[in-house]
């Protein structure tokens, strides 16, 4: 008998590996494909949320858009200037190496230097980082930086592994080494991209998948086909139109809630021979492009009538919002006389690069149909959106729609995109009056003072027309029911962390 059971038990001993669960594999939907998954030189809503699978930060944000540690535990402010951060530890990178203070002095130094960082702007207070110990680190700026920690807690607290960042350079990008809860094993350009489990992730408990699979769908129509037959387990944005369909599911819900982006038209301005149109040198004829424009009809015909139309770059649901600025009603007669006043003879030819999801596509041709009355010959250039962001960046383009998925504190909305010098400026806008207040913004730490400053700032951007804003949107996430856990935070990010499937 005895040997009968020992039998057995080697019998069971080596079924084991077979009938263990298999591995559990996450599949969320993407709008668009991410650019380079380097978060120094990323642009890419859509990369934001991959780097959230695969990258902590030294700070993120709760559900209420308050600031919470991750990698650093606290901070403290030994004065205005110098910011202590301690960190925490047993951290490990992906590739086994230690997340320490000299770390963080690395990725905040490569941030800073590295031709094309995104990310220069966002945190050029700092003038250098020093190590105390391996837990602490000092941050030492040139002046009080009200917005600093916010930065902290977008791309620039990302934090990457030295030796990589030192042995890659600017192909990091194709193999990242971050200290998050899933490694990159893998990527196909707008097709996937395949992170697995870091098994040696600090909050490994959190963590209830094996793998992690982002599948960029531009078609909403098949983004939703994908989630309805359970292809995809969740689908970051779900079109208003759409919303129906999903709640209608049983095997469905809708997530939503405010945003903090925007919509917006970038012109060129200064970036190159694209610039030298009559449009790109004339801020009247910049405005009067945005007179022809009925935001909430557009609103209403593409999108439901579920986005606010506004004139700034934070939204309603931001403190830092401004209710006194609204947009301006469409005036064709208005848009005729400006036209008038610069002599130039219409037909005004404008090319617009847009991201060919079909949602922006209709956007951009119910804006050239509204445009056309008062003299405008709009071209629509539908472009694959990580191309035109590079085309943007090169000044290969004479104005751009694109979606700002939105920061919390208003200088991630507003610095990089309108101070003259920086990465986000896609068409060179050059103001001083605008710089001057920017920088001013930054020493403030009150908030009425704030927006009294962005007021200003406001008034001088919609009098010189680089950009003009369409609305602010909402975060519409579609998932399984069956996925529970899930935190919807107003910057739209999805968090991994406690994504479980029910038993």
């Amino acid at each position: 008998m005895r040997k009968l059971l020992l039998a057995l038990g080697l019998l069971c001993a080596s079924l084991a590996p077979a009938l263990a669960a298999p591995p559990t594999t996450l599949r969320i939907g993407l709008r668009e494909d991410p650019d380079i998954l380097d978060p120094t030189l990323s642009g890419s809503y859509v990369g934001r949320i991959v780097f959230a699978g695969m990258c902590d930060k030294l700070f993120d944000y709760n559900t209420k858009l308050e600031i919470v540690p991750q990698l650093a535990t606290s901070y403290t402010y030994k004065d205005p200037t110098h910011l202590i951060l301690h960190l925490r530890p047993g951290v490990l990178f992906q590739d086994g190496e230690k997340f320490d203070a000299a770390a963080v002095k690395a990725t905040l130094e490569r941030d800073l230097t590295m031709p094309g960082s995104l990310r220069r702007g966002q945190i050029n207070d700092i003038t250098s980082i020093n190590v105390i110990d391996p837990l602490t680190v000092e941050i030492v700026l040139k002046q009080p930086d009200s917005p600093l920690l916010a930065q902290l807690a977008g791309r620039p607290g990302i934090m990457l592994a030295p030796k990589a960042i030192a042995s890659e350079g600017r192909q990091f990008g194709l193999h990242p080494v971050c200290a998050g809860p899933f490694r990159f094993v893998s990527r196909v350009p707008q097709q996937k991209i395949v992170l697995e489990k870091f098994k040696r992730y600090w909050d490994a408990k959190a963590i209830h998948f094996d793998r992690l699979v982002y599948e960029p769908i531009v078609n909403s129509a098949v983004r939703l086909a994908n989630l309805q037959s359970g292809a995809l387990d969740l689908v970051e944005f779900i079109v208003p139109t759409d919303v129906a369909a999903v709640e209608k599911d049983p095997k469905l819900r809708i997530a939503m809630d405010d945003a903090l982006g925007y919509l917006n038209v970038i012109f060129n301005v200064g970036n190159g021979p694209e610039a030298k149109t009559p449009i790109g040198e004339q801020a009247k004829l910049r405005r009067a492009f945005g007179l022809t424009l009925d935001r909430q009809a557009l609103v209403n015909a593409v999108y439901k009538g579920l986005y606010a139309p506004v004139a700034q770059a934070n939204a309603p649901s931001s403190r830092f919002y401004i209710p006194a600025i609204q947009p301006p009603k469409r005036n064709i007669a208005e848009a005729k006389k400006l036209i008038a006043e610069t002599h130039v003879p219409t037909p005004i030819h404008l090319t617009l690069m847009v991201p060919n999801s079909p949602d922006l596509l209709q956007v951009a041709q119910i804006m050239q149909a509204m445009a056309a009355p008062a003299g405008f010959d709009v071209k629509i250039q539908a472009t694959e959106f990580a191309s035109a962001l590079a085309a943007a960046r090169a000044g290969q383009f004479q104005a751009f729609l694109i979606m700002w998925s939105g920061r919390a504190d208003a200088d991630g909305n507003m610095y990089s995109f309108l101070h003259s010098g920086y990465g986000f400026n896609y068409g060179h806008y050059d103001s001083p009056v605008v710089d001057k207040l920017l920088d001013e913004s930054r020493i403030h730490q009150k908030l009425a003072t704030r927006k009294a400053i962005y007021a200003k700032v406001f008034a001088q951007v919609n009098e010189d027309a680089p950009v003009i804003y369409l609305w602010a949107q909402k975060n519409i996430v579609g998932l399984k029911k069956s996925l529970l856990g899930f935190r919807q935070v107003p910057d739209g990010i999805i968090r991994v962390q406690g994504l479980h499937f029910a038993n």
